[in-house]
């Protein structure tokens, strides 16, 4: 039985992205500010179906590795997150959004044309990952403070704060996840497989948070 629980929390990644995507399918009208989002789960769907699959199959093929598409699949989310929040609300800390997309970018770009192999078949990059859930924390908080800033609004009404509470809630959880897990590998791999469950309860939450953002948009105007 708990090898079961096991076998269905390490396929989270690809079923849990099927809960928002259903929902989408039933409630295609979404504003368009939620766009970047579900473009995410759409490639993220295609990435983490590829990854569990890969996994499965390194039985029979060894030498295949999906370490090269966890890389991926992070600047996937970090751009479509990143453009989302840019034009979320664009006129309250926009220079502060866009300088950070930037610079973080070009940190990463020099970070794997001289420091890293983004194609590593041993390990995905923790530099990678870490600055992704670094950037993106920054940007929930901006939009948290913009949002306390504005007395008018109702803060648990929009679809975007249930978007951005996920993704809150997943980068923060993950952020010690990621800094660790590599270094934690070589010195217990069985500790290190089960903090990687723990990435994968975040990132189910992530995607509930997320259907409840689709499903509450309906207040909102459709452009989609």
């Amino acid at each position: 039985m708990a090898d079961l629980f096991l076998k269905i929390l390490d396929w989270s990644e690809v079923w849990a992205l099927l809960i928002p995507l259903i929902g989408f399918l039933f409630r295609r009208q979404q504003p368009a500010t939620l766009k970047p989002i579900i473009l995410y789960l759409w490639l993220a769907f295609v990435l983490n179906l590829a990854i569990d699959i890969i996994m499965e199959l390194r039985t029979y093929y060894p030498e295949w590795t999906n370490n090269p598409l966890y890389n991926i699949h992070s600047v996937v989310r970090f751009a479509c997150f990143s453009f989302y929040f840019i034009q979320l609300q664009p006129t309250s800390f926009t220079r502060i959004k866009k300088s950070l997309a930037l610079f973080s970018g070009a940190f990463l770009i020099i970070n794997f044309l001289f420091i890293e192999n983004f194609f590593n078949n041993d390990s995905f990059s923790s530099i990678l990952l870490v600055t992704e859930a670094y950037v993106l924390l920054i940007y929930c908080m901006l939009y948290y403070l913009s949002e306390l800033k504005d007395d008018s609004k109702n803060l648990f009404n929009g679809p975007d704060f249930w978007v951005v509470t996920g993704l809150s809630i997943y980068v923060v959880v993950n952020f010690f996840v990621f800094l660790f897990y590599l270094p934690m590998i070589d010195v217990d791999v069985d500790l290190a497989i089960n903090i990687w469950n723990v990435h994968n309860i975040a990132f189910i939450i992530f995607c509930i948070f997320i259907t409840k953002g689709l499903y509450g948009s309906h207040r909102y105007k459709y452009s989609v």
